[in-house]
């Protein structure tokens, strides 16, 4: 900057300063319920340390037993075989815990619905919505295979008890997962057509179901790989027969670890499979 003082232009440089200071910016701010998550994640690391330490394994050879679990896993996943029940058998038994898996995902899509309907925040009485978030809540908190062993001494052990217990679990679910989607539409699109006096269903059927229906296929299918998981788990538990209960017969009684193998690879294999169905059902309505 240049100013004048009497006949003497005089010349001013403007001051920089060398070490400028960045404001640090803080991504998360910490608060109690921060400390609360670090101070278990901390203990559960330092028990575990402690356990690991202090184990008994003054009987235990490892590399017999290295050699062994080596052995196994070459048993299982480099020389499966069908075993003594055959290809049929196994077949058979995996079909039925497919079948397990989607009817219960049938019911629990339909009722979850419905009760997501009217437990979403922008389209029911706040009170009432709150009431069945919160019942669903408690029925989700008990895991399937509870409700499942649950249901079994209600109606005795077998597929009634499974197809109960895996149902329930799942309305709870997916109401919780349907009714985020249904509150993720803009309040205004509602609003508008409340206005111009359409009915609640009609609102529902109309607007809202073909709004979300890409949501509606991922939560589905990501349902229903839990179901077929659960039914495995169920097989032997609850009864139910299907793939988990050769898996418990062979796993846990003949040892044959060629077979429990080979059901393993059937197991991944459906799973890859409804995969693959979910992703090209979301493209679908994605692309419309």
């Amino acid at each position: 900057m240049i100013t004048k003082q009497g006949s003497d232009p005089l010349i001013q440089k403007p001051s920089f300063n060398k070490n400028p200071q960045p404001e640090k910016i803080r991504l998360r701010k910490t608060s109690a319920s921060t400390w609360m998550i670090n101070g278990v994640f901390i203990s559960l690391i330092l028990i575990t340390l402690y356990t690991l330490t202090h184990l008994n394994t003054e009987n235990v050879k490892m590399a017999d037993a290295f050699r062994g679990l080596m052995m196994t896993l070459d048993q299982m996943f480099i020389h499966p075989n069908a075993g003594s029940d055959g290809f049929m058998v196994l077949l058979e038994a995996l079909g039925v815990s497919v079948l397990l898996a989607i009817l219960t995902t049938i019911i629990g899509a339909v009722v979850g619905f419905f009760l997501a309907v009217l437990a979403s925040r922008n389209l029911t009485n706040a009170y009432f919505g709150a009431g069945i978030r919160s019942a669903m809540a408690m029925i989700r908190a008990i895991p399937t295979i509870l409700w499942a062993l649950i249901f079994s001494i209600a109606v005795g052990l077998g597929p009634t008890a499974a197809i109960l217990g895996l149902s329930f679990h799942s309305v709870a679910y997916l109401t919780k997962a349907y009714s985020e989607s249904i509150e993720e539409i803009d309040p205004a699109t509602i609003d508008a057509l409340k206005v111009t006096g359409a009915k609640f269903w009609t609102i529902v059927f109309q607007a809202i179901w073909p709004t979300i229906i890409p949501s509606l296929v991922s939560w589905t299918f990501i349902r229903l790989e839990i179901n077929f998981a659960n039914a495995v788990a169920v097989g032997a538990a609850a009864g139910a027969g299907g793939i988990g209960y050769q898996l418990f017969v062979t796993s846990g009684l003949s040892f044959d670890f060629h077979e429990v193998g080979y059901i393993v690879y059937m197991v991944i294999a459906v799973t890859i499979v409804l995969e693959f169905i979910a992703v090209r059902l979301r493209q679908h309505y994605l692309a419309k």
